[in-house]
This record gives C-alpha cells, structure tokens and sequence, in this order.
C-alpha cells in the first residue's frame, strides 16, 4: 500500500475495470478520489461505494466527456473546489473500435483520437496550474501493449495509445522542472469484462503469447500506477512501465 494520505486523485474512466481498481488503491493509500465516468451510473455508484469503503476521506463521481475540453476545464475546477486541490491526476478512459484499417470509418477513428489521445491533454492541460500551485504532482497515463507492438484490426486504438506514449515523454521533460511527474504504464490482456466474453479458443491463443501463462489483473496494474502516482516514485519520470506479463518486452 502506498500513502496518499493529503493527497487528492482524479481518475478517469473509473466506473468499471482497471479505473475501478485504481480508484481503490488510491483510497487504500489515503487519497479523496474524483471518479470520473461516462454513462454507466449504475457502475459509477458501485465504484463510489467500493473507494469510500477502502478508506478515502472524501469521493465524488464527476460525470462528464472526456472529449470536451470545457468539461475537463470544469471537472477540474470542481475537484479543486470541493476536494481542496489535486495531486494525481491518472487518465484512464479509453475506448477501442476493432475494425481493419480499410473499413474503418471516419466518425470512429476521430472517436477514438478524441477520447483516448486528446481526451488525456484536455486534462492534463486543465491539471498543470493546479499541480505547480501545490509545487508538484503526478500523472499517469494508461496506454496499452497495443500501442507499443500494434494490433492487426486495432490501427486507430493503437494509434491512440502509442500517442500518449509521446504525450506522456513530452509532458515528463516540460512539466519536470515544475516537480510535476509524467509517466505511462501499458498493461498487457488484463481480465476485464471484455476478455472475459472472449471465446475459449480465442483467449487460449491470447494466453500462448504471454511467457506467465495467464492474464493479468486490474489491481495488478493499479498497483503499477499507484507505484508511479507515489513519492516513491519520486525519480520517476518519462517513464513506461510495462504490465503484460512478459508479453512485449
């Protein structure tokens, strides 16, 4: 367990999965918690009610876009506001349209762009004044093996997550002389919801190309981002940590 105690976290996409498990980890260290999400309310509840249990001072569900730069602006300004300022800042939401490259469409690649890429600068923008008025901060983006070795049928997700690699090493060498932490962890195939209604067949053949033998679980990578998000983390910087059970290395 890493202490957050004083310390306020805002994650994104933290209804369900490996935001949820985030969340918790946070509030297991101390932290008040923002749990952002998009539709989902009642996910969002259940997530809310697990943080407030592991122990987090306060929490508060924000639902809002991601996408819209407005509404970043705004969460931020709330979770400052109502929390009492924002130290963590972990930019977790994402969404993934499987398609091959020649029949994806236009509206789902810009989708994708906007949540998973531009979705994490809106906020990581909004988060900056905040953080170098506390004198310091930590980000963590939650990119994907995806992004670092590519994915037949997944050209826009990867395209995406290998951004806020760049994103995330870009932001770590502006941000560093500020005491404000950029860093990025890709998980690997993490049992999720999604893997979860996988075909037998299908997982099996995943399951051959992870040196472990099994897939990963969301606390697994919370306990990665926690790492990072932590003052033990504290030389930590640009950095992209890998959580895929040896699976790319």
């Amino acid at each position: 367990m890493f202490d957050f105690k004083g310390k306020v976290a805002l994650v994104t996409g933290a209804s369900r999965g490996i935001g949820r498990a985030i969340a918790v980890e946070l509030a297991r260290g101390g932290a008040s918690v923002a749990l952002n999400y998009a539709g989902n309310e009642a996910a969002a509840a259940e997530a809310l009610a697990l943080v407030e249990r592991a122990g987090a001072p306060r929490a508060r569900l924000l639902r809002f876009d991601v996408a819209d730069p407005a509404a970043c602006q705004a969460a931020i300004d709330a979770v400052v506001a109502e929390l009492g300022g924002l130290h963590v800042l972990v930019n977790n939401a994402g969404i993934a349209v499987d398609q091959l490259v020649m029949r994806l469409k236009d509206e789902d690649w810009r989708r994708q762009l906007d949540v998973n890429l531009t979705g994490a600068f809106h906020l990581i923008r909004a988060a900056t004044r905040p953080m170098m008025k506390a004198r310091g901060g930590a980000i963590v983006n939650l990119s994907s093996v995806v992004g670092e070795m590519g994915n037949a049928g997944q050209a826009a997700y990867a395209a995406t997550k290998a951004g806020l690699i760049g994103l995330t090493k870009s932001v770590a060498r502006e941000l560093a002389s500020r005491s404000i932490r950029c860093n990025a962890v890709t998980p690997g195939f993490i049992g999720t919801d999604m893997t979860a209604a996988l075909p037998e067949a299908a997982r099996g053949k995943m399951l051959e190309n992870i040196p472990l033998g099994r897939l990963g679980s969301a606390e697994e990578v919370a306990r990665a981002v926690c790492f990072l998000a932590s003052d033990e983390a504290s030389y930590v910087t640009g950095e992209v940590l890998k959580v895929n059970g040896g699976m790319y290395m």
